[in-house]
């Protein structure tokens, strides 16, 4: 969703100068305290500048506005809200219902969760336009690898799973072949911080916890990978997935929610998470299909960009206000 933001943001106003406001909190706002500005203070402000819609990129909007294209990733908060703290999950459970139906159009992210949205909120699929995230050019097999690898002490080959740490990410299942790799000089490394509305997985101590990684390591973290493992059990999109791919790992993950639907053929899907344990020390002992799932990456992710979902957020919002 971060991501979403931060890419819109940029890319909208570029598009169109003229067409686009960017309003953005204070910085010292985060958690509870962005909530209430958005709560409050954003609407009052789309007010005062006469703004036809609000983009809401991030799964929450003002419960307010009436003038609101909102954009919603997925309905796991709902779907599963033990995933989640208590006071998180009762706060999705009665706002996104008042955010949907007061919503002027809804942007989501995948087939599969335009379902999710569709059962969960009672939302009419007509009223919901799928529009999938994109891949930024900084993501190839020719980033920093060796300057990542530097920056952030890994030292043998490694396998790289993106995910904060969440129970939804399963990041537990990956413990049995982290152990296998250790005893070929293999590390399995996971990039990604912790959340205080997430419930945090605990007994992680095979895996290589690297953190929160700064966003300009990424590329070079992705391109110096054996391979990409994600073993989530829930994904309304998937985005790690085709960024993994961009940069020429090859990827094995499940076939939990959007991510068949985001990966094609390019991925090694498996059903049961507990199969990683034989599935990527196997992987990374068959030269040759590593090989084709890296072909087969770079190309499914060459077509996904986020000038492509810009110009589809782009033309979704003149069409909502007739131009």
């Amino acid at each position: 969703m971060e991501r979403w933001a931060r890419e819109l943001s940029a890319r909208l106003p570029a598009l169109r100068p003229g067409a686009y406001a960017v309003l953005r909190p204070p910085p010292r706002l985060v958690h509870r305290a962005g909530h209430a500005w958005e709560q409050l203070v954003l609407p009052a402000r789309v007010a005062r500048m006469r703004a036809p819609l609000l983009l809401c990129p991030a799964n929450l909007a003002p419960a307010a506005s009436r003038r609101t294209v909102l954009v919603l990733h997925d309905a796991a908060a709902l779907r599963h809200p033990g995933w989640y703290s208590g006071a998180y999950a009762a706060w999705q459970r009665r706002l996104l219902p008042v955010l949907a139906a007061r919503a002027r159009r809804i942007v989501t992210v995948s087939e599969f969760s335009r379902g999710e949205l569709a059962a969960l909120l009672g939302a009419d699929p007509a009223r919901i336009s799928v529009v999938p995230g994109g891949v930024d050019a900084r993501f190839t097999p020719e980033a920093d690898a060796e300057g990542a690898r530097r920056a952030l002490g890994l030292g043998r080959p490694y396998v790289l799973c993106v995910a904060s740490h969440t129970a939804r990410k399963n990041l537990g299942a990956l413990e049995p072949a982290a152990r296998a790799l250790a005893a070929e000089g293999v590390e399995l490394a996971v990039a990604g911080g912790r959340r205080p509305q997430f419930a945090a997985e605990q007994g992680l101590d095979a895996l290589r916890l690297l953190g929160h990684v700064d966003d300009a390591l990424l590329p070079g973290l992705y391109a110096g990978a054996e391979a990409f493992a994600l073993p989530s059990l829930y994904e309304g999109f998937g985005l790690p997935v085709l960024e993994a791919m961009a940069a020429g790992a090859p990827v094995i993950t499940t076939t939990a929610g959007a991510l068949p639907e985001t990966c094609g053929d390019a991925a090694r899907l498996v059903e049961d998470p507990a199969a990683f344990a034989t599935e990527l020390p196997a992987l990374l002992a068959d030269t040759a299909e590593r090989e084709r799932l890296r072909t087969a990456g770079l190309a499914r992710a060459a077509g996904f960009s986020w000038e492509r979902t810009a110009r589809e957020i782009d033309a979704l919002l003149r069409a909502e206000v007739g131009f």
